[in-house]
């Protein structure tokens, strides 16, 4: 067992790319398998002069393409070895297939996303759509505000990902040059804590185990897809007490709270931001100004999106007097061009029988749009009208659009 009390950190002046190579080079995972894109470049970068100068083990297969990244980390995390990967937008597309594999075949693997915005127009800055594209594809998804959650993710994805009551993937998601390029102080832990923290990984089951031979991604016909779907469905839903347990250790060993949803202002606040990633710094810093003149404002941003934690967010917004959401993904044909943390949430009100709630979408940032104060202080103004308003007005609403 790791120590209950906090161990001091080393901090550095990382970005967000460099704090998850550095994970990467403290985790010493067996096998990475990768293929260079921006804004993820940096990452695999950076890891693999670790490994040419030989100060981890890991065997790094460059790849020609993100599909075969994708293939190599399955076939190496199914004969039993510890893998990681990092990807980005249009990689992160061209791996669509095997991360359905992946998961489907319950193998461990830890995926880094720096997110970027998908193709056509070509666009290589920050928004969600890469991640949030993927987010029916049975992984967990963690999503960082900045490069020194990047890094605490990251260890934490990997011991997620292996607890054997679990055995899921994970993404570990940041923003593409805002967090993955902007230099901050990292705290970094000592190599050796973090060895203990992780652990050694002893595979369920292996390929190369001949004296116990597993089947692994074979036919499944009608007999038994169905019910092997239901058993991966219901694994991934009772994540959250394992991330949870996970989030606490490591927020013991750390000093560093690993909330599963960070709340700001949310003990009174009447008007509610909701956000993922680096946004939340930005709509933190609003609401700090803006509760200094006496205005109960909040802000709450989700770490974990895949499992969604539907009860949790429920239970946080009920009673407000208006909320928005900030999507910075569109989820094309939903009802007036909805983003998916919307969607996500008013299910999970609906589900968890809040009603009556004044709850609004704003849309911003897409393909690495500046989201400034000001954009997040008028969104905060408008809740006042939309609190007034008797249907709570225009559903779906944009920040930083010019509009004709």
């Amino acid at each position: 067992m790791v120590a209950l009390k906090p161990t001091p950190s080393k901090y550095m002046p990382l970005d967000g790319a460099n704090s998850v190579s550095q994970a990467m080079r403290q985790i010493d995972p067996d096998v990475v398998a990768a293929y260079p894109i921006t804004p993820q470049t940096a990452v695999v970068q950076n890891f693999s002069q670790y490994v040419a100068d030989g100060i981890v083990h890991t065997e790094f297969v460059p790849v020609e393409s993100e599909h075969a990244a994708m293939s190599a980390c399955v076939g190496a995390s199914a004969a039993g070895a510890r893998v990681m990967t990092a990807t980005s937008a249009n990689g992160l597309a061209l791996m669509w297939e095997m991360l359905y594999i992946a998961s489907g075949m319950r193998l461990p693997i830890v995926l880094t996303v720096v997110n970027r915005a998908l193709s056509s127009p070509l666009n290589i800055h920050c928004d969600h759509s890469d991640s949030m594209g993927a987010r029916d594809s049975g992984w967990i998804q963690l999503y960082a505000e900045t490069g020194q959650e990047a890094y605490d993710n990251t260890l934490q994805a990997m011991r997620i990902a292996e607890h054997p009551d679990l055995l899921t993937p994970v993404m570990s998601c940041q923003d593409g040059f805002i967090t993955g390029h902007g230099v901050e102080r990292v705290g970094l832990l000592p190599d050796d804590v973090v060895k203990e923290f992780v652990g050694c990984y002893s595979p369920k089951a292996s390929l190369l185990d001949v004296d116990n031979p597993t089947t692994m991604g074979a036919w499944d016909f009608t007999d038994y897809y169905f019910e092997h779907k239901r058993q991966q469905s219901e694994a991934i839903n009772n994540a959250m007490p394992i991330i949870e347990a996970v989030s606490d250790e490591y927020a013991k060993l750390s000093g560093r709270p690993q909330p599963i949803l960070d709340m700001y202002g949310m003990d009174d606040a009447e008007y509610v931001i909701v956000v993922l990633s680096s946004t939340a710094g930005t709509s933190r810093a609003v609401a700090r100004e803006l509760r200094a003149k006496g205005q109960k404002v909040g802000v709450l941003k989700p770490r974990v999106f895949r499992p969604f934690p539907s009860a949790q967010i429920a239970e946080a917004l009920k009673g407000r007097k208006a909320v928005a959401v900030l999507d910075r993904a569109i989820s094309f044909g939903a009802p007036q061009g909805m983003g998916p943390l919307f969607t996500e949430i008013t299910s999970a009100l609906y589900n968890e029988g809040v009603s009556g709630l004044k709850i609004v979408n704003y849309i911003y940032g897409l393909g690495g749009r500046d989201t400034l104060p000001a954009h997040i202080e008028s969104a905060y103004a408008d809740l006042e009208q939309v609190s007034d308003a008797g249907d709570g007005g225009r559903k779906v609403r944009y920040l930083g659009l010019r509009e004709a």
